[in-house]
């Protein structure tokens, strides 16, 4: 079993190099493809086929994880980003872009469920919640400083920020290759004996509320990230730089909770009370979002919602993998698919909600976390339920 306070900042170390390079493309591709003949329409269609891979193939690399260990499955999905960075930095035609996008999704799919996986089996219950929240704040660091990153290479050429991204994880490989111990013991890997037992198994009791509560959250998130700078611009007459700015302060927020916060109040409190506690600080940040009128109320209001949502992630990640009897594997792998979910459906229906009114997608994300708190009290029934009878 490797040492937790020398794998803790690897990981962390892992992940952020992962999310620079997944974000040093953010404000590429778009004026990438468009250089390779896409419309508007294409372009959406080449960013959701990568959620797409990673809603179909998160579950399954999270149980290979489970079967074949950690290390191995973390190093495929780290390979693959590589790859795929490099093909769409090579890219002339529409056609190898969506081909990088699907390789890239396919095989990067196997990092985060893998990483969460990696983190469950080193940390002990008390811990796991501080574990999920580094991974948390690795991934909210990485995509602060990627866009950023990519916006000052773009300059040089719209395809450097792809090599610079195609390197990065390269480079991230081998750092995972020599100083990370794999995890999982050769007596703890599971025999899977049937493929639809093996991906659905988690999926039972009260623990599929879990997941379903996670698809909510996502979902009104990325209707929120969708919508945003279209609605800054109305209310406030922000421009693109300064809506660069708040998404940073937002992101540094989240990332500073789930790095400290998270751990301290899981191991306190419990992850139950820091779900809540998320969901409801989330739903206050909607609905102060509905007031912005300035940059700064832009910025107080969206950290209030990012400290609220950042805390909520590593939360369900460990008590899932604390419940779970399937292999931290497919519970997180599971739960990367059903987070993509939302992340797939929430920028279309964030878009059509606010083509129909300009509040309309934070009032939704008002009424989703409504939602996903009653979840959250049917979960809590359920597990007791489940208790008393066993």
């Amino acid at each position: 079993m490797p040492d937790t306070k020398k794998a803790l900042p690897i990981l962390f170390a892992v992940m952020f190099l992962v999310m620079v390079g997944f974000g040093i493309i953010i404000p590429v591709l778009p004026f990438y493809a468009e250089n390779v003949g896409a419309s508007p329409t294409q372009l959406g269609f080449l960013m959701a086929v990568y959620s797409l891979m990673q809603l179909i193939f998160a579950p399954m690399w999270g149980r290979i994880s489970d079967r074949i260990g950690r290390k191995p499955v973390i190093m495929i999905g780290i390979f693959g980003l590589s790859v795929s960075f490099f093909l769409m930095g090579f890219s002339s035609q529409l056609w190898m872009l969506f081909a990088a996008r699907i390789i890239g999704g396919f095989l990067s799919s196997a990092n985060m469920p893998t990483v969460m996986a990696y983190v469950a089996d080193i940390t002990t219950p008390e811990d796991r919640g501080k574990g999920m929240g580094m991974v948390g704040a690795a991934v909210g660091l990485g995509f602060v400083f990627g866009p950023a990153i990519g916006g000052i290479f773009s300059k040089i050429s719209l395809s450097m920020p792809f090599y610079i991204a195609g390197t990065s994880s390269f480079i991230t490989f081998f750092l995972v290759f020599l100083l990370l111990q794999e995890s999982l013991a050769k007596k703890n890997r599971n025999e899977v004996h049937s493929e639809k037992a093996s991906l659905w198994q988690v999926f039972r009791g009260s623990l599929s509320i879990l997941f379903i509560l996670q698809l909510f959250i996502s979902l009104s998130l990325s209707g929120l990230e969708a919508t945003f700078a279209y609605y800054a611009a109305k209310k406030a007459g922000l421009g693109t730089v300064t809506l660069g700015y708040l998404f940073m302060i937002m992101g540094l927020a989240g990332a500073i909770v789930q790095g400290g916060l998270v751990g301290i109040m899981t191991k306190k409190y419990g992850e139950g009370v820091v779900i809540q506690i998320g969901i409801i600080v989330s739903a206050i940040g909607f609905g102060l979002i509905l007031l912005v009128h300035s940059f700064m109320t832009a910025a107080i209001f969206l950290t209030i919602f990012g400290i609220g949502n950042g805390v909520i992630r590593p939360s369900i990640s460990a008590l899932l993998t604390k419940k779970s009897t399937s292999g931290h594997g497919s519970a997180t792998g599971l739960l990367s698919s059903f987070d993509s979910l939302g992340r797939i459906a929430g920028p279309p229906l964030g878009g059509w909600l606010f083509s129909v009114a300009i509040g309309l997608p934070y009032i939704s994300g008002i009424i989703l976390s409504i939602v996903a708190l009653i979840l959250y009290q049917m979960y809590t029934l359920k597990s007791k339920k489940s208790a008393s009878i066993n």
